[in-house]
């Protein structure tokens, strides 16, 4: 698991471990960055389901109800299996767009 940071966004890029493995050290570390925005890029992974990608519902509701983002990049799961409540996207870029869309929200009180 690589950390990086970017201004107030914390880029979290898994290489090796499994989901369940990332998410268990994602809530352990979770004070480290939980005033940022967070990206979790899973596009190193050749094998990813629907069901991994739930597993981070917990954590993902969690740090929206604090009113910051939690977008996850992948590109190899079916973006209409994911509940709605999760924010997934193809590309990094993507995932950079939308915290800033979700920014401008936020400041608008929306």
């Amino acid at each position: 698991m690589i950390f990086d940071k970017s201004g107030n966004t914390s880029i979290i890029t898994q290489e090796k471990a499994t989901v369940v493995e990332l998410v268990k050290k994602l809530q352990t570390l979770y004070p480290k960055f939980k005033n940022d925005n967070i990206i979790v890029t899973l596009t190193s992974l050749n094998k990813l389901s629907s069901q991994d990608i739930v597993e981070f519902l917990q954590i993902s509701n969690t740090h929206r109800g604090e009113n910051h983002s939690f977008v996850i990049v992948s590109d190899k799961v079916d973006l209409d299996t994911i509940p709605n409540e999760i924010i997934l996207v193809p590309t990094l870029q993507e995932a950079y767009d939308i915290i800033e869309m979700e920014d401008i929200e936020r400041d608008l009180g929306l």
